[in-house]
């Protein structure tokens, strides 16, 4: 793969940047029964997630980044993870409480956030030992969420979404092989921890 190509890849689909994707469908994609949340009010929450899962984070590692508490942004010493996963960790779970003490807000958002989440402390924990990849695990667990998502509605309308998360997958799995970034094992079983962690939720009443 062109290295170009695979570092925009890397960057379009950042782990931080997946639960904003994540929502945007939900709110957006799914049938009206799936959401109550009006929809002049749902771009609250998108806006809510992107700050809080995507610009806090970013930001604060810039700040770490500035006080040398981290050596590069894109963090390739695997001890260079280890405050900014945790920070990540931090701010997803205080999302994560938002939506579960909001009552107005569907459960779908506490659930899936609350997936999310999980992830990012997979990740932090792993990373206490060994470099995994954060992108797997993030594509893993959005196509683990998806899936449980399309066993939960009763119109099969994921499908196409579901499908393009594999095709996203193989290409950003792809590039952070290309990049260097991370060896076939790291990309590989982040993806598979990633994915059982999205779907564990599976027969479970939503």
């Amino acid at each position: 793969m062109n290295l170009r190509l695979a570092s925009a890849l890397s960057v379009v689909f950042h782990p931080l940047l997946l639960p904003s994707y994540l929502f945007l469908l939900i709110l957006y994609y799914l049938p009206p029964e799936a959401v109550s949340l009006p929809l002049e009010a749902r771009w609250y929450v998108l806006l809510m997630v992107f700050l809080t899962t995507f610009l806090l984070p970013t930001l604060g590692t810039l700040l770490m980044r500035q006080a040398k508490v981290v050596k590069s942004m894109t963090m390739e010493e695997r001890e260079d993870r280890r405050w900014p996963f945790l920070l990540a960790a931090a701010c997803y779970t205080v999302t994560t409480f938002l939506f579960f003490k909001q009552p107005y807000l569907d459960r779908i958002f506490f659930v899936v956030m609350g997936l999310i989440t999980a992830t990012v402390y997979l990740a932090l924990v792993i990373n206490q030992f060994w470099k995994i990849s954060a992108h797997s695990i993030g594509l893993g667990g959005g196509l683990g969420i998806l899936l449980l998502l399309h066993g939960w509605l009763p119109e099969p309308v994921l499908v196409y979404p579901i499908v393009a998360c594999l095709v996203v997958s193989g290409a950003v799995l792809s590039a952070r092989l290309a990049l260097g970034a991370h060896t076939e094992n790291q990309v590989y079983i982040g993806y598979f921890l990633g994915f059982m962690i999205g779907i564990s939720l599976w027969g479970f009443a939503f």
